[in-house]
């Protein structure tokens, strides 16, 4: 019995520190978020990645900008030639001045209105002593001209007048992060891109957020909202289509911070401390807030001799130095950054004692048997 008892007790330390030894000499083994800063900084000696130490004699390249100015710029429409297209709608009044027998109503009698005159599929309108006319890419004035001309015989001196009431020739159509999507007429005169938006009840999304495609047909071009907002409103040529989107600019947050994960940037132009902020901010009970890193690829040369992407950037700022605060307010975090916070080596340390403490328990509560 007592050497039953001996063997035990020399399993169980020998279990307790095979434990000890392994936990505590193969660090792979422990879960964990990411790199420590020590690998960090080691394998920056290889030129796998610049490492730059964030200072006050180091910030002045990656400071973020000064606040735009709002530009007094407006957008004066100029009020294009609109061509008719298949599914416009027409509206056709005609006079006529003779003064009996007329086939139209006079002039001082309001003459003879034709509503909701549709121009079908083939371009053309059905008209009353004119017959069939071929409209399709017409102006107002030329359909007007058309109709006169054909109706010359029928009455002895026509007068006609025709208003677009209904367009596609002149509409444009708004979709995508909007409250209201649809197609909105231009027949107040042209509309700019901030009216069609506003007409489609504005974005769903914060300023900095929104990208806005415009498609004319023959081209494409897309804008920052903000820049809309700051001055550069354009007019959107008729026809156009108008998708507001959200802008891609987002960052990583990994590690110690109290919400990992992706995020949209919080600003157009946001500081380090507004991006742990967005983050839920350090972990109190896990993060060393010396070793806060800003992982950054570099930038493609695309104009070079030789197109190359320049070696990726990696940040460290030691948030234990109260002036760090003032360094993070100024530090620019640009869209796709990643925003490591590293684990206290407490936290590391608690990581290799808790599954110990554990064996060590469960070995007590074994002798008691």
């Amino acid at each position: 019995m007592y050497f039953e008892r001996a063997v035990f007790d020399a399993a169980k330390r020998s279990l307790s520190i095979s434990v000890l030894l392994l936990l505590a000499g193969c660090g792979s083994l422990l879960s964990s978020a990411g790199p420590g800063s020590a690998a960090i900084t080691s394998n920056s000696e290889s030129g796998a990645y610049e490492l730059v130490d964030i200072s006050s004699s180091t910030i002045g390249k990656y400071m973020r900008p000064s606040p735009r100015e709002m530009a007094g710029n407006i957008a004066l429409p100029q009020v294009s030639e609109v061509r008719l297209l298949p599914g416009d709608v027409l509206k056709i009044l005609v006079a006529d001045s003779a003064a009996e027998g007329a086939v139209f109503a006079p002039l001082s009698g309001g003459g003879t209105t034709f509503s909701n005159v549709r121009i079908d599929s083939k371009g053309t309108i059905s008209f009353p002593y004119a017959g069939r006319t071929k409209v399709e890419g017409m102006t107002i004035s030329e359909v007007q001209d058309a109709i006169v001309k054909k109706l010359r015989g029928v009455t002895t001196d026509p007068q006609v007048q025709v208003e677009l009431t209904g367009d596609i020739s002149g509409s444009v159509l708004v979709v995508g992060a909007v409250k209201t999507p649809g197609r909105f007429s231009a027949l107040q005169g042209p509309l700019t891109l901030l009216d069609a938006i506003n007409m489609a009840g504005g974005p769903v999304l914060e300023p900095h957020l929104i990208r806005v495609v415009v498609r004319t047909g023959k081209a494409a071009y897309h804008f920052n909202y903000e820049d809309l907002l700051t001055g550069k409103n354009q007019v959107v040529p008729p026809k156009s289509e108008i998708t507001v989107e959200r802008a891609r600019r987002r960052f990583v947050a990994m590690g110690a911070v109290g919400q990992p994960g992706l995020h949209d940037l919080p600003s157009s132009n946001p500081s380090l401390l507004e991006v742990l902020g967005a983050a839920g901010w350090l972990s109190e009970s896990k993060a060393d807030a010396s070793g806060v890193f800003i992982f950054r690829m570099g930038e493609y040369d695309a104009n070079s001799d030789q197109p190359h992407r320049s070696p990726p950037q990696v940040f460290r700022l030691n948030m234990k130095d109260p002036a760090a605060v003032f360094l993070a307010r100024q530090f620019l975090v640009e869209p796709e950054d990643a925003v490591y916070v590293t684990n206290a080596a407490v936290y590391e340390w608690q990581k290799i004692i808790s599954p110990i403490v554990q064996v060590l328990v469960l070995g007590r509560m074994a002798e008691t048997f």
